[in-house]
């Protein structure tokens, strides 16, 4: 049985104690677990939507969702992450599948476009994005920009 309870909020519509949370979990995945010193406050959280899951009040998988202009001329989604604990369980394959939507509903977009450290292209691949830039360093990760067409959601 799934006890996961998902939710979309404005930045100011954030809990206190959800956005400390949330930070918490970017810091543990992206900075430590991923031995990356950089400054994930980057501006953009108070213009986006943070979509994420609770189970037993606890968050276990995240995105940031931005709107077209914010990080590239589309709409695109960030911050991808589950907490350790919940890897292998496909979780994040339906937190994507939901952003996805998600994206979609909230910008009325056709295209939703993501940086993507270059390690997970087959993931995003799986859930229909294509590559749609040479490989580049983003704070000394191998990332490229890939991008999800409407026409090739189910």
């Amino acid at each position: 049985m799934d006890n996961r309870i998902w939710f979309c909020k404005k930045f100011t519509e954030l809990e206190v104690s959800e956005l400390y949370e949330l930070m918490k979990i970017r810091s543990e995945v992206f900075v430590v677990e991923q031995n990356c010193v950089y400054l994930d406050a980057d501006g953009k959280d108070e213009k986006s939507f943070h979509f994420f899951a609770k189970e037993k009040n606890i968050i276990v998988a995240y995105t940031r969702l931005l709107p077209p202009g914010l990080s590239f001329k589309e709409a695109s989604i960030g911050r991808v992450l589950t907490a350790p604990l919940q890897r292998k369980k496909r979780l994040g394959i339906e937190l994507m599948e939901k952003s996805i939507a998600k994206t979609l509903e909230l910008f009325d977009t056709e295209i939703i476009k993501i940086g993507a450290q270059l390690y997970l292209k087959s993931f995003y691949e799986g859930l229909g994005f294509v590559q749609s830039s040479d490989v580049y360093d983003e704070d000394g990760i191998p990332h490229i920009e890939m991008q999800l067409q409407q026409t090739k959601i189910l």
